[in-house]
């Protein structure tokens, strides 16, 4: 809903009435990826070999095929005349798909993201953050070093979005020897989601935006997706505190729905990146008018089918890529 606002799918009226929660949710992403990256490596990856392999799986299942996917639509569109956003990279394909598959969109001075897939830039975080915390999960005495080397290859906009990341690591590992009593749990985890109303209510982001804009010291580096950093503070508070609430609230009817949480729960992924795909496809191939109910119903539809008819191949790629 979110990126329907900002590709412009939505008419203005539309825009002004739905909150923008788009960052809000990546935020949440970060620190549930941080929690379950932890429980994974603790508890289903002995190895830094079965982490690397498990977690390069996992990103190159979806990424592989969507971003090839994304350069050859986007360069029919080129073709046909469409202007696409990032098209300079299309003519050098050979350079910006290895630059991509290696996520380096995001560190130190370069903010780029492939054509047609806005969520990008938030994998190229994550999947230095993946190999940050192998190195200093698995790694021991001066090989540890490797950490730093990560570290610093980084660059400062991926330094400032890591203490989110690495919260959902802590909260892992603070939930195992910690409890919160029921009733305090439910109370707190309701209050978390009337503060994160009040939040978009009031959506303050701008504001913050310009504090932090003004506060950035590398004149000569863009800070590009870590512009939000204060407002994703906040939010990630929040975040965290829901999480750590909901862990003892006794959700009873939860593990009761888990088939269904965990089939749609494999859709996520490939609905993440491949979304903004669709959307920039219809932009460029179908005419519309914004805002108008068919058009919403049928590009919401088009992108469940598209995400839904591209799971079982990264399913099985994932597979696949994990022997």
């Amino acid at each position: 809903m979110a990126h329907f606002g900002y590709f412009r799918i939505f008419d203005d009226s539309q825009i002004a009435r739905i909150a923008d929660l788009g960052r809000e949710a990546v935020i949440a992403f970060f620190v549930l990826s941080g929690f379950v990256i932890a429980y994974s490596a603790e508890q289903r990856n002995p190895t830094l070999r079965d982490y690397a392999s498990a977690r390069c799986a996992r990103l190159y299942s979806v990424v592989l095929p969507v971003l090839l996917l994304a350069f050859a639509l986007a360069g029919l569109a080129e073709q046909l005349g469409v202007r696409v956003g990032g098209g300079y990279q299309l003519h050098k394909p050979w350079l910006y798909i290895p630059f991509h598959l290696l996520f380096l969109g995001e560190l130190w001075g370069f903010v780029e993201t492939p054509p047609w897939l806005l969520p990008y830039w938030s994998l190229n975080y994550e999947a230095w953050y993946y190999l940050l915390f192998g190195a200093v999960f698995y790694l021991r005495g001066r090989m540890r070093l490797l950490g730093a080397a990560v570290f610093a290859l980084m660059g400062p906009k991926l330094w400032l979005l890591l203490p989110l990341w690495m919260s959902g690591v802590a909260l892992y590992r603070w939930q195992k020897g910690h409890a919160i009593p029921q009733g305090m749990a439910r109370t707190g985890w309701t209050l978390t989601l009337v503060l994160l109303a009040i939040w978009a209510w009031y959506d303050p982001e701008y504001e913050l935006r310009l504090v932090a804009q003004a506060a950035w010291p590398f004149s000569g580096l863009r800070m590009g997706s870590a512009d939000r950093v204060l407002a994703d503070y906040i939010v990630g508070v929040l975040v965290l505190a829901n999480f750590a609430c909901a862990r003892h609230a006794g959700f009873d009817l939860l593990p009761r729905a888990k088939r269904l949480i965990r089939f749609l729960s494999a859709h996520t992924f490939t609905l993440y990146l491949s979304h903004s795909l669709v959307i920039c496809c219809w932009q460029a191939f179908v005419p519309f008018e914004r805002g108008a109910p068919g058009v919403l119903l049928g590009l919401a539809l088009a992108v469940m089918a598209v995400a839904a008819a591209l799971q079982p191949l990264t399913e099985g790629l994932q597979r696949r890529l994990r022997t």
